[in-house]
């Protein structure tokens, strides 16, 4: 498992999950560096990882690719059409495959860019708004995406077309949209709300609320319906969101707000499973913990695994997915690596 982090500061961090034997009974987790170096010019805004690939947006308008295997840098996407800080970036991977299919990325200009990633080249880039995007969702088909905008705007994105399909005004501004794993169902966060909403028809089925009025800062869908949220009230909280009651959370989980939370592990099935259910977060102070959630009804949860990269953290991704296959970079302009770093 991998984890990366983004930092206000312009500085990339990779990490391993590794677990460390103590005896024949005690096993613990170690977050492992991978790599640390300013990969950008200004604070890195958005992260996304999947299988051996890894993405990084920042305000300074570009987009770098790494190798996780490796821990190295692939450089920099130059041909993104991008003209204003990167907001959003996400991977499409299908289910039967270990290695991204895609990579999308959207800006504050509005704009959205569709990667392939065998290499990653450019295949299309739109406008479907003129206002900054405040995150994007891809659906598990791959053909669609959810948007919110700045501007207080809801947007559906035909992927295959490279168009916009549906968009109308919510009357607030959404700051984070997910689709669930089965794409039946899609949430979306209003300051410290969560709105469960019907895919095929955008119909609000019930809202999440715990009654604080600090604004949740970050999402993570989990599978059987679990949503995992966190952000100013510093804990991480696990919604069903079949019943939409709370259903556990870890309270004071760090010092500080909590700007991301990934959830690393899922059910290979609809059966019950053994394995713990991994959860990561990631906090302005620059701690990163990882968590097993069925941990969290006990009194004083302790983390699996810490570090702490004393860096002021702004976003964090995570995959569990495993390949052999190495991330390329299609065009050959953006082969060239930032000055300082070593050619592959």
């Amino acid at each position: 498992m991998s984890i990366i982090a983004g930092s206000y500061e312009r500085f990339i961090w990779g990490f391993k999950l590794k677990p460390t034997k103590h005896d024949a009974d005690t096993q613990t987790l170690t977050l492992s560096p991978l790599f640390s170096y300013p990969s950008h010019i200004s604070s890195i805004t958005t992260v996304a990882c999947s299988g051996p690939a890894a993405a990084s947006g920042g305000s300074d308008d570009t987009i770098h690719l790494y190798d996780l295997p490796s821990a190295s840098s692939l450089g920099s996407l130059l041909d993104h059409n991008h003209t204003a800080s990167i907001t959003a970036l996400s991977f499409y991977t299908p289910s039967s495959l270990s290695f991204p299919r895609n990579l999308i990325s959207a800006a504050a200009d509005g704009s959205v860019a569709i990667f392939d990633t065998d290499p990653f080249v450019l295949l299309k880039s739109f406008r479907p708004h003129k206002k900054a995007v405040n995150d994007l969702s891809i659906h598990p088909s791959g053909k669609l995406a959810l948007a919110v905008y700045r501007d207080e705007c809801f947007a559906m994105l035909n992927l295959v077309r490279g168009k916009r399909s549906f968009c109308c005004r919510l009357g607030h501004e959404a700051s984070l949209v997910k689709f669930d794993p089965s794409g039946e169902r899609f949430f979306m966060v209003v300051n410290s709300k969560v709105g469960v909403h019907q895919s095929e028809d955008a119909k609000l089925l019930l809202e999440l609320d715990n009654g604080s009025r600090k604004r949740i800062l970050c999402a993570s869908p989990g599978d059987s319906g679990t949503l995992f949220t966190a952000g100013e009230d510093r804990a991480i909280t696990a919604w069903d969101t079949n019943s939409g009651k709370l259903a556990y959370s870890i309270q004071d989980a760090h010092p500080a707000r909590i700007k991301g939370v990934v959830t690393l592990t899922r059910n290979e099935n609809d059966g019950a499973s053994e394995d713990p259910y991994l959860v990561a977060s990631a906090s302005s102070d620059g701690i990163i913990r990882v968590w097993d959630m069925r941990m969290a009804a006990k009194e004083n949860a302790k983390p699996l695994a810490e570090t702490n990269t004393k860096s002021r953290l702004t976003c964090l991704a995570g995959s569990a997915l495993k390949s052999m296959r190495r991330p390329q970079i299609g065009n050959q302009k953006a082969q060239k690596l930032e000055e300082g770093l070593n050619t592959e």
